[in-house]
Formats: structure tokens, C-alpha cells, sequence
């Protein structure tokens, strides 16, 4: 916004036309899994609405309420197939990422036959498993979390486009 002089001793704002707008109200983070993390950021208020942990019908079933509802939504997941590093996991682990890259594709056609917009992007390294108390400083939410929903809050955390 800018100020501009209305009379002497007053101020008013308006507009810049330029100014960007949000795409979306929403940006929706998603960290697919059996407790599949669930993040709802405010484009508008630059805050966090919710942050959850859900079964992935629920999830599902809670998008296409916003789209029936004309809430103006975007995805982004954390698509564990373009993840590059690895550590030093055992059979179970291995067995756990092969089924965490089937709900990427799941969730990437769920969204494309929907006609939800939506990004699959990489893990990064440094923003996945971050503990509550650095959460809490870094977002300023305070209310409970677990390392789903926190995962899946970092791919839309401060974001108001895809």
C-alpha cells in the first residue's frame, strides 16, 4: 500500500495497481504417509490456519469440500520420489518410502483429475524434521504439533504462490 496526501493533516492509502495480490487464499502443504501431514496457510493473513495430521480420505474429502465451497486453493507435496539424499535406513524404512511414493501418485492424480492446482515438490534436507520448540519460534504458531503436520506446514510456511 501507499500513502498519499489527502488534505493538509490527513493521510488515506491506496492502492498500487501493481501491487501483487495472492493467487490463492490457501496454500494447502501435504506430507503423504499413513498419518499423512496437513498444513492450511493464509495467503491473505500470512498465518497458519491448521496444522494436522489426517488419513488420506480425509484429506481428500476436505479439498474437494474448499473447491465445492469456491475457496480459492493450492496443493503443494512433498514428493519423496524426487528426494535425492538418503540415510542409512534399514529394510522397514525402505519398505515405508516405497509406499510414501505410491501416495505421491496418488495424490498427484487425485489432484490432476480434480483439477486442483498443485505442486509436487522436493524434500529439502534442512526444512523436513524440524523439532516443535524451533517450529513454534520460527512460525510463531503455538498450538500443538506433530513432525507430520510440521513437515508438511515448511512447504507452504511465509509462501502465497505455488
Amino acid at each position: 500500500m501507499k500513502l498519499t496526501r489527502a488534505k493538509v493533516g490527513t493521510t488515506q492509502t491506496s492502492k498500487n495497481k501493481f501491487e501483487k495480490q495472492p493467487q490463492y487464499e490457501y496454500l494447502i502443504g501435504v506430507d503423504p504417509g499413513i498419518n499423512t501431514g496437513i498444513a492450511v496457510w493464509d495467503c491473505g493473513k500470512n498465518k497458519f490456519v491448521k496444522i494436522d495430521s489426517q488419513t488420506i480420505t480425509y484429506c481428500f474429502e476436505s479439498l474437494l469440500f474448499c473447491i465445492s465451497e469456491g475457496i480459492k486453493i493450492a496443493v503443494i507435496i512433498e514428493d519423496a520420489r524426487q528426494r535425492t539424499w538418503f540415510g542409512n535406513k534399514g529394510r522397514e524404512a525402505l519398505q515405508g518410502a516405497g509406499s510414501i511414493k505410491r501416495d505421491c501418485k496418488i495424490w498427484e492424480d487425485f489432484l490432476t483429475e480434480n483439477n486442483i492446482p498443485f505442486k509436487m515438490e522436493k524434500p529439502k534436507k534442512n526444512m523436513t524434521k524440524i523439532n516443535a520448540e524451533a517450529f513454534k519460534k520460527l512460525t510463531g504458531y503455538a498450538e500443538r504439533t506433530n513432525q507430520h503436520g510440521r513437515d508438511a506446514a515448511m512447504l507452504v510456511f511465509g509462501r502465497n504462490h505455488l
